[in-house]
């Protein structure tokens, strides 16, 4: 105890110099624990989301046999997402039952026929697009409170109908489960998620956290030489240091929750492109807090005790400025199986024995991608110190021959300068390859968006205006043969296409032959041909006219082809369908099991647009929309933001560790730079001999971060199970970057080497 108060009387009476050391230590602290509350609060915001969406998902009592109680009397609902554009829009249309139920969160009551209640985005958007109004009919009764969203950009609405128009709902007697079906982000997604957050800043953070720790380490180390020869205790000199590095980091950590708390206030508000939240669901939790008021000040204890070991044990060695001992070999033990790990997921990749779903590599490629991080930080002291050794025997050149032979002393100082922007190089190569795994899902290269519509309860003259929808270029109609659901055989069934030529050409370019009026077999090359479709066999095709009579149509394959080419797979039809035109039907007869197929351009807004146009004619009609999942474009659209925010914290890191550890290194060098000055050296020598140590060991380490992190891009993107492993498009930008970094360095240590001399600074040497 005595120790920890002599330290903080130290820190208190040692001069303005040292108290501003303190402040900057706890400034530094401070950014970096704001950078870990935005980290740890990620997976709050989306737990608490899923939470308010588990919370409305509507639930049926059951029975011991999973039998729905009460389900006649019950209200009905039925739940459709459309796309928005590149959103989910939910629509949840409720009819009231003999049974009154307590209304989900967010809402005061439930609709009745003819009510809507929407949320407040989706509010906006009515009075944007007057259009949009068809998919919502009905008078707003009111907005949609926030216990009821799971953000506040979602497109929500409960529409209020008759039972009668909900032959498909199912029923409902209460509100709330303890999961939900719709995560904002899916687990093993999330789980990526994490794993490149911790790439991307985390990893970096602990370096420039140890980084702020460690200031003035020379000039503290001097200090702490001194009470070691006084009589203090190897563990008193230990506390003594611990006392400022634990207190500047306590006090950081403080002032950096309260950043995030108004940092948090302001984003939320705000909002991120396709990532917005309440400000609430970013509050810490209890354990979050104690995380970065327990972990930053651990941390700055273990990177003090550390800086001050050298000191207790060796105080005079330090007083003395003795020559540091040249960097273990271990620091290499990291690198080394990191990088053979990804180097074989590379060569599995090349050979063509990539591993597909394998539980082995999603554990060995999070450690292997670790340590490669943890060793390039390791493996930079010694590479540096080789290299600066080698170039200074065989350089003539008095700059670059003072700068490796400083280096060579002194390797410590290339890491404290040089790994925060070294890993940010890094993460940006591993944060590259998982956006490239995101890109080859949500990419349609399709010109063309099909819509499925089951024709089953649709009247004829609503066939014709879905038809007629604005946007919709083609249209056809497929049908599927009658097979006897009691038979215990094997069904033997038939698909067939009811269009025309010109309809045919527009879902299928490459048809050519179509005659009108000709039944042929679809056939073709780059698809599996339908074995049931022999030509001669003879299918059954149950139809019904208005009146509600049946009657069977027999239709007989015909051996005529008319062949196609998919070799992409994007083709409407499938290889061994039949193509009838309309006239084979009989007159007033439609068939029984079928669907309706519209065509329309794939242009977000021609979707929206003929979504608007088919919620107009039945907005309960279910719409599929092959090729959007909208869901999953929301969730990639949230992993994209918040990858991009972890690049803008990495970056934020990444500059900051190498400011502070610059200025700090230029500072206590102070002395040296001082001494060559009396000695005669020009300051554009000295210049270029700051601007040598610098970016030498910065340029080695570049190398092998821009080397190893495109070898863990590949071997990612080969383990992820995609079709891109190699991203060749990316290395230019890459070594933009690098080379950018290399030239900010240099540039930045200019300004380091000022012109006036103070032999102040060498009177005690």
């Amino acid at each position: 105890m005595k120790e920890l108060l002599l330290g903080l009387r130290l820190l208190s009476r040692s001069g303005r110099g040292n108290r501003v050391r303190f402040l900057l230590m706890a400034g530094g602290s401070a950014i970096g624990v704001c950078c870990l509350a935005m980290v740890l609060a990620i997976p709050a915001i989306l737990a608490t989301q899923d939470g308010r969406k588990a919370a409305r998902e509507a639930d049926c009592r059951r029975d011991d046999r999973r039998v729905c109680i009460d389900s006649d009397r019950a209200p009905l609902e039925l739940d459709l997402t459309d796309p928005y554009g590149s959103r989910p829009m939910i629509r949840i249309f409720h009819a009231p039952g003999a049974i009154t139920i307590a209304p989900p969160p967010g809402l005061r009551k439930l609709p009745s026929p003819g009510e809507v209640f929407v949320s407040p985005k989706l509010h906006e958007e009515l009075r944007k697009e007057p259009g949009l109004a068809q998919l919502v009919p009905g008078r707003e009764q009111g907005l949609i409170g926030a216990q009821g969203l799971a953000h506040p950009d979602e497109l929500y609405a409960y529409i209020g109908v008759s039972r009668d128009q909900l032959k498909d709902g199912h029923a409902v007697t209460s509100y709330g489960r303890s999961y939900t079906h719709d995560e904002t982000v899916e687990p093993s997604t999330l789980d990526i998620v994490r794993f490149t957050l911790a790439g991307v800043v985390l990893l970096p953070l602990a370096v420039y956290l140890s980084v702020c720790a460690r200031l003035s380490a020379a000039a503290r180390a001097r200090r702490l030489a001194a009470l070691r020869l006084l009589g203090l205790s190897k563990k008193g000199v230990q506390r003594v240091n611990a006392a400022e590095t634990v207190a500047a980091a306590l006090l950081g950590a403080v002032f950096g929750l309260g950043i995030y708390a108004v940092v948090n206030q302001l984003i939320s508000r705000v909002g991120l492109p396709g990532f917005r939240w309440y400000p609430s669901d970013g509050s810490l939790s209890l354990s979050s807090a104690l995380i970065c008021l327990i972990g930053c000040p651990a941390l700055a204890w273990f990177a003090g005790s550390v800086g001050a070991r050298k000191a207790a044990a060796n105080p005079l060695a330090v007083r003395r400025g003795a020559v540091e001992k040249p960097p273990a070999r271990w620091g290499l033990l990291p690198l080394l199986p990191g990088l053979g790990v990804i180097t074989a997921y590379c060569v599995a990749g090349a050979t063509g024995h990539e591993p597909r779903d394998s539980s082995l590599s999603s554990l060995l490629m999070p450690l292997a991608v670790v340590s490669v991080g943890v060793g390039l930080v390791l493996a930079l002291p010694i590479l540096s110190r080789t290299l600066s050794r080698s170039v200074a025997r065989t350089s003539r050149s008095l700059p670059l021959g003072l700068a490796m032979r400083r280096n060579e002393m002194e390797p410590g100082g290339a890491l404290r300068v040089a790994t925060g922007l070294i890993l940010l190089v890094y993460a940006a190569s591993l944060a590259q390859g998982v956006l490239i795994e995101l890109d080859q899902v949500t990419k349609n290269s399709s010109p063309v968006q099909p819509y499925v519509l089951p024709l089953e309860g649709i009247s004829e003259e609503k066939q014709r205006a879905f038809e007629e929808v604005a946007g919709v270029r083609g249209h056809f109609v497929r049908m599927n043969s009658w097979w006897d659901h009691s038979s215990d055989d094997w069904p033997h069934t038939l698909s067939m296409v009811v269009a025309n030529c010109d309809q045919l050409r527009k879902m299928v370019p490459t048809a050519h032959g179509c005659l009108n009026g000709r039944s042929v077999r679809l056939v073709s090359d780059g698809q599996i041909y339908d074995e049931d479709s022999r030509p001669g066999s003879v299918f059954p095709f149950l139809l019904h006219d208005s009146k509600g009579q049946k009657q069977f149509l027999k239709v007989r394959v015909p051996e005529r082809t008319l062949k196609y080419q998919d070799d992409d797979g994007e083709a409407l039809v499938d290889s061994g369908e039949m193509f009838v035109p309309p006239s084979s039907l009989p007159a007033g007869f439609r068939p029984d099991s079928a669907t309706l197929v519209l065509l329309s351009s794939s242009a977000p807004e021609t979707v929206r647009s003929v979504l608007d146009g088919l919620g107009g004619v039945d907005p309960t009609a279910q719409v599929e929309t092959p090729g959007v999942v909208v869901t999953a474009l929301q969730q990639i659209t949230v992993v994209k933001t918040i990858l991009a925010m972890g690049m803008v914290l990495g970056l934020i890191i990444g500059v900051a560790a190498y400011l502070v550890a610059a200025t700090d290194r230029a500072v206590e060098r102070r002395p040296q730079v001082t001494a060559l000055s009396l000695l005669g050296a020009r300051p554009r020598t000295l210049r270029a001999v700051q601007v040598a140590q610098v970016v030498l060991p910065l340029a080695v380490g570049l190398v092998l971060a821009v080397v190893a992190g495109k070898a863990a891009e590949s071997s990612y993107l080969v383990t992820g199970g995609g079709e891109v492993f190699w991203d060749g498009a990316g290395v230019p930008l890459l070594l933009a970057c690098a080379l950018g970094v290399v030239a900010v360095a240099a540039v930045g240590s200019l300004p380091l080497i000022g012109r006036r001399i103070d032999p102040e600074l060498i009177r005690r040497d």
